[in-house]
């Protein structure tokens, strides 16, 4: 079993998770300015990776910009990683690759802890992506303390490029925002994920 064999429903009773469901859970973190470049990089990409219409055309003409740009914003204080090994507990299932994955550690040779974000990309509905981001969320949890960096909240995101979802995992509790965010609010975007990473 891998991180991509995961549903949601399996996970949730796998791991013993609560599941809190509600809309609007990030509203309250405030937008960040989008630069120059991030604009020109997305008028210039989207559609053309939305006629494109694969996984791979949307992560790396979308996503990827919009990772690299608040990895710019934090002074490159954070180490970002795309398509890598993140085997935890191949006995329970937590293996496997993310697409991609942020830590608050510098190092950017190979992943070190405290893993904050995992960021899963999908070509068709959100939904799909959820219970293989929830696991990812728990082996990141799980590596953390493992490293001796356990630290309160792991943010999840499941995007298609052009909508984005986020989740937060606290102990056993699972949060799944139900409210969607389109990238004509990359602001809004930018700033769920700048400030998550900052409240760590």
């Amino acid at each position: 079993m891998a991180y991509s064999d995961f549903k949601l429903a399996q996970v949730i009773d796998f791991f013993g998770l609560t599941v809190h469901e509600g809309s609007r859970i990030f509203a309250d973190f405030p937008e960040e300015k989008c630069s120059e470049l991030l604009s020109t990089i997305l008028e210039e990409n989207v559609d053309l990776a939305v006629a494109i219409n694969t996984e791979k055309a949307r992560s790396e003409m979308i996503i990827s910009p919009i990772l690299l740009e608040v990895r710019r914003k934090l002074d490159k204080k954070i180490s970002l990683f795309s398509g890598v090994d993140f085997s935890v507990d191949s006995a329970r299932g937590l293996n496997g690759f993310c697409d991609f994955l942020i830590s608050l550690s510098q190092e950017q040779l190979f992943v070190r802890a405290p893993v904050m974000t995992l960021v899963e990309t999908k070509n068709e509905n959100l939904k799909s992506g959820l219970g293989q981001c929830i696991a990812e969320m728990i082996a990141a949890q799980l590596f953390n303390e493992m490293q001796g960096n356990k630290i309160k909240t792991i943010y999840g995101v499941i995007s298609i490029g052009t909508i984005w979802q986020f989740l937060k995992l606290e102990e056993n509790h699972i949060y799944i925002d139900l409210s969607e965010y389109y990238i004509q609010d990359v602001e809004k975007i930018l700033g769920i994920l700048i400030n998550a990473l900052r409240q760590n």
